[in-house]
């Protein structure tokens, strides 16, 4: 079984499917085991393969393991996947990661049964701002190209139009302290907008400023 990346030519090389990702026993803080899998394309997956995959997810305690694995099979849509992605979107508690899992079981939902999901991810991320005020990071990611703005130019569903509505609205209600900060390419890749020192220095001054109030 074999994935492919660049070298430094730039040409495609064929390598084999890691085996320290077959291998069940190994922990998922291993350095060889973690790097292997950052280091997989969405080309390399097949059909085989993701059900390694598939295993790591559901035996993962690291939130970015469990991130990386959708992002790598939430454009395939293979048979097994349905089962997958429904089972990934209830585990979930962040609105983002949702998203990444329903983006995947809408390759095998109808409209009807997408809008069904949507009506009650929508009532809990109406009721965001009332214990997360400044929720920016999550509306990013979900504001970002490969989510719901994805789903929407794919699929032009109405029920995606009103989420993203959702969440652009709530996005701009934000102080501007805590927008503009990093965006999200479509490779699901986060693109630093401001250096880590500047954002906190935004933050800070913000609520220092709320607290002399």
């Amino acid at each position: 079984m074999f994935w492919k990346k660049r070298n430094k030519k730039n040409k495609l090389i064929r390598i084999e499917f890691p085996d320290v990702l077959k291998n069940e026993k190994l922990n998922h803080r291993n350095i060889e085991f973690y790097n292997a899998l950052f280091s997989l394309t969405e080309d390399s997956v097949t059909m085989e393969n993701s059900l390694y995959l598939i295993k790591i997810y559901h035996s993962t305690k690291l939130h970015e393991m469990r991130n990386k694995s959708l992002k790598l099979l939430y454009n395939k849509d293979f048979e097994h996947l349905e089962d997958f992605f429904i089972a990934a979107y209830k585990r979930e508690g962040y609105l983002d990661m949702k998203i990444l899992a329903l983006r995947g079981l809408a390759q095998f939902k109808p409209e009807n049964e997408i809008e069904k999901i949507l009506l009650k991810f929508n009532a809990v991320l109406k009721r965001r701002p009332e214990k997360t005020p400044c929720n920016y990071k999550e509306y990013e990611l979900l504001k970002g190209k490969n989510s719901l703005p994805y789903l929407l130019k794919r699929y032009k569903y109405d029920c995606f139009i009103e989420t993203l509505n959702i969440v652009e609205k709530q996005y701009n209600e934000m102080p501007d302290a805590f927008k503009g900060h990093f965006t999200v390419d479509e490779s699901g890749e986060i693109i630093s907008l401001r250096s880590k020192e500047k954002s906190s220095e935004m933050m800070n001054n913000y609520f220092e400023t709320v607290g002399t109030r």
